[in-house]
């Protein structure tokens, strides 16, 4: 049987697209709300009722009804929770990271809901090569028809073709964008074909053509398949091309990756050996796990796609592999792995990045330095005790204070103007403070995220200079109304009672020497030296008594400024800046989710293989290291 009748059979009279869609469309599922099943529309249904008599329609599978994967249904376990934190991961992170490096994590998104919604029950897998390797020939030989064009012309495949097993692949083969007149259908094969029963085979053009649009559809399928089979042969199995741009980028998805060395009846059978053995070093060089000794990862074996020697081994392989039913989310595994690692520098800091008590103190302080706290605090000390000494002082001593005052300033007024240079200095520590701290609170973060806090720094510290300015002159300047204690009236009075005592004294003597009153120096005397030194003693005691309450009043100054101050700077930069922070701590979490740290993931060699290592064959026997 030809190409062209192969096609004539399989498409009937109809034309290509219709009809393939007539043959390809099957059974695909309801949304998970509803527990019916569709097909791929009106036409499609007839034309498969037509084509199948009911008596003869595929049942369906118990093992379905069992718990295995729905058509379409949703994914589900750690693979669910990981999609999920990957999308949340995306949302948080559009207004903070470049959306050129959340594209890859955007499109990971996409395509597993695209896969979501199409059938679970078939294994898409593609066959990809170099020019020459075999790839047609093994995928004629898996047909057991030759459905595929090979030849010495190259490139041979210009187009992928597609090969169903059963019913109902049409949306997946839409999703490749295969046209219907590239489908097939293999020939009937009895329990061999029953066991490959939901396998999509593709067969690629060669990854290395000289033609550009052929190596671009090779890459498109390849992101969009389940599995894939790499031919190669023992002439360019170690081509650079091969290795720094398929197999090295897709180490992660070793899993639902199969590396086929053909032409092995080229080779004896020490050359295999070497070859083979070789080749799995290269693999291992490129990052990729091999699927030994019962561990997943990567399958490797030799065959002969032209005398047919491994391939029964390959088939029996890929049926168990598409009767397991896992590779799609294998596959969407994988590239959720692949996209979590490239964001990594993105969202993975160097150490523990925050902000710490120490920190926000520090900025307080620098706050408080800005505004002069301190010195609000001691000048309201000084003044309060100014303002006992002189309330209490004698008023010689007050008079004396008066003329140095006028004497040194030229004024009575003791208020000094600060200079502009004093206010321009404190903006400059005010934003040397939010630098500071924005600096401290962005340290080990990664690019995107440290911006992102200096950037909230910045915009809190717009404006705080001239905040914190209404702020000290809305509390009032502390120096200018200090309170009275309740005993300062009566050392006001006692010192009028030493004043008033000097005077009588004083106008006693000169009573005495106008001869107004009788002589007695000793009595005057007395009284006037009473006055003169109950003066100083009266002041002392106040100053000695009004020392702790100054010290007191001017520290509590200073505290409520600080506090009004470290308020404003917490308000304005700090909150934004731990805002941010949390922020960076729930995507983190997001990302650590999605990265599948404690993913779970069923084994592929154990359970295909055995824990057994196919090494090359002979004469249709693996021989197992």
């Amino acid at each position: 049987m030809t190409v062209d009748d192969d096609a004539r059979e399989s498409l009937g009279e109809k034309g290509d697209g219709e009809a393939s869609r007539e043959r390809e469309s099957g059974p695909a599922p309801e949304p998970l709300a509803t527990p019916t099943r569709w097909d791929d529309g009106l036409i499609a249904r007839r034309a498969a009722e037509r084509a199948v008599p009911a008596s003869e329609q595929e049942p369906v599978a118990e093992d379905d009804e069992a718990g295995l994967p729905p058509l379409g249904g949703a994914y589900g376990g750690t693979l669910r929770t990981r999609l999920d934190a990957l999308h949340e991961l995306v949302g948080l992170s559009r207004t903070r990271v470049e959306s050129e490096a959340l594209a890859e994590a955007g499109r990971v998104l996409d395509e597993a809901a695209a896969r979501q919604r199409l059938s679970a029950r078939h294994t898409v897998v593609a066959i990809a090569g170099a020019t020459g390797s075999g790839k047609s020939t093994l995928f004629n030989a898996l047909a057991g028809v030759p459905v595929s064009e090979t030849g010495l012309r190259r490139p041979t495949t210009a187009a992928p073709l597609a090969l169903s097993w059963s019913e109902g692949a049409a949306g997946l083969l839409d999703r490749l964008g295969i046209p219907g007149r590239l489908r097939r259908r293999p020939l009937a094969g009895g329990a061999a074909d029953a066991d490959l029963q939901g396998l999509v085979l593709i067969d690629l053009p060669d990854h290395d053509s000289a033609v550009t649009a052929h190596r671009d559809q090779v890459d498109r399928l390849l992101g969009l398949v389940d599995a894939v089979i790499w031919v190669v042969d023992p002439e360019k199995y170690a081509d650079a091309a091969l290795h720094e741009r398929y197999l090295r980028p897709l180490a992660g998805h070793a899993e639902i990756t199969f590396v086929v060395l053909n032409q092995i009846d080229r080779l004896g059978t020490e050359a295999a050996d070497l070859v083979l053995d070789d080749l799995r070093r290269l693999l291992d060089e490129d990052g990729m796990a091999l699927g030994e000794h019962g561990e997943p990862g990567a399958t490797v074996l030799a065959l002969s796609a032209l005398t047919g020697e491994g391939v029964s081994e390959l088939r029996d392989m890929l049926g168990r592999f598409v009767q397991e039913r896992v590779a799609p989310e294998r596959r969407i595994s994988a590239d959720v792995d692949a996209a979590a690692a490239r964001l990594r520098p993105v969202y993975v800091a160097d150490g523990r990045p925050g902000l710490g008590e120490r920190a926000r103190q520090d900025f307080a302080d620098r706050l408080a330095v800005a505004v002069g706290a301190q010195a609000a605090g001691e000048a309201a000390e000084r003044v309060w005790r100014r303002g006992a000494i002189r309330a209490c002082g004698t008023p010689w001593l007050r008079l004396y204070r008066w003329y140095e005052r006028v004497r040194e300033h030229g004024s009575t007024d003791s208020r000094l103007q600060a200079p502009v240079e004093d206010e321009l200095t404190a903006r400059q520590r005010v934003e040397q403070a939010v630098r500071i701290v924005s600096d401290e609170a962005s340290r080990g973060l990664p690019g995107p995220w440290a911006q992102a806090v200096r950037e909230a720094a910045l915009r809190g510290a717009d404006g705080l200079p001239e905040a914190l300015d209404e702020l000290t002159v809305s509390m009032g300047d502390p120096a200018a109304r200090p309170p009275r204690p309740a005993w300062w009236p009566a050392a006001v009075l006692a010192q009028v009672v030493m004043t008033c005592l000097q005077f009588l004294g004083a106008l006693w003597l000169v009573g005495q020497i106008v001869g107004v009153m009788e002589p007695g120096i000793l009595a005057p005397v007395l009284i006037m030296i009473a006055g003169i030194v109950g003066g100083p003693l009266v002041e002392w005691a106040c100053a000695a008594a009004v020392r702790g309450p100054a010290r007191r009043y001017g520290q509590e100054a200073e505290r409520r400024l600080r506090e009004a101050t470290a308020a404003c700077g917490r308000d304005r930069v700090l909150d934004p800046i731990a805002a941010e922070l949390m922020r960076y701590r729930e995507v983190r979490e997001q990302f650590v989710t999605a990265s599948g740290a404690t993913r779970v993931a069923s084994r592929i060699g154990g359970t295909r293989l055995g824990g057994t290592r196919l090494g090359p064959t002979r004469g249709g026997v693996a021989r197992a290291r």
